[in-house]
């Protein structure tokens, strides 16, 4: 019989409502996906999340969406960042154990791409970020100026809350190696073009191989 699907996680102050979406083969990454911000409607279920979380699994990985704490069936209330943080290293602690032989990879979309890149800039175990649509210029995003590690963006051209050239300003401040796509007519939440979301993360990834490691 195939295992019991993943509906939940420890998370630091209670369960976390997850979901894990496998590969068709054995996975080449385990990545933690985190939504956005849960006092907008963000959750697991996002469709930017779907889909880039789809399409991570196509390319390979397991990917794991959770709820930050107080968000669906979430133990615990919305803390502004340091809570959400220690979800997201629960949730790495979560998939290293389950994957142990593989790279961890941090992804995020808006708010929960900073506490991605926050938290997955400072981990050692995680060899790669993703951020989608990243609010550059509302949150501090200063720990991925000096990241060494292979850093991708994508980013709505007609992004309402954070501009293209915000994001363009940003991105040439960041140390290599780095990627960013501009979605055509995109805005913020990608109405619309949630597909090409997903389309330009399978693009972005599924050829990416960490140097040296053959993954």
């Amino acid at each position: 019989m195939p295992p019991e699907p993943l509906r939940e996680i420890s998370g630091p102050v209670g369960r976390l409502e997850a979901l894990l979406d496998l590969p068709a083969d054995q996975p080449r990454a385990g990545v933690v996906f985190a939504h956005p911000h849960p006092l907008h409607g963000g959750t697991l279920h996002t469709k930017v999340v779907y889909q880039a979380a789809k399409a991570l699994a196509r390319v390979g990985c397991a990917v794991l969406r959770f709820n930050f704490r107080g968000v669906g069936r979430s133990a615990g209330d919305f803390d502004a960042g340091p809570g959400e943080m220690d979800d997201f290293r629960a949730a790495l602690d979560v998939t290293s154990e389950r994957y142990p032989s593989v790279p961890l990879w941090a992804a995020g979309f808006s708010f929960g791409s900073w506490v991605a890149s926050t938290v997955g800039a400072a981990d050692s175990r995680v060899a790669l970020v993703l951020a989608i649509a990243p609010p550059v210029d509302r949150y501090d995003f200063g720990a991925l100026q000096s990241c060494a590690k292979p850093k991708f963006f994508i980013h709505g051209e007609r992004d309402e809350l954070i501009s293209i050239k915000a994001m363009r300003r940003f991105y040439a401040q960041l140390p290599e190696p780095k990627e960013l796509v501009e979605i055509e007519d995109a805005t913020h939440l990608f109405e619309g073009k949630t597909s090409e979301v997903g389309d330009a993360v399978a693009d972005l990834l599924a050829d990416y191989h960490a140097p040296g490691t053959g993954r």
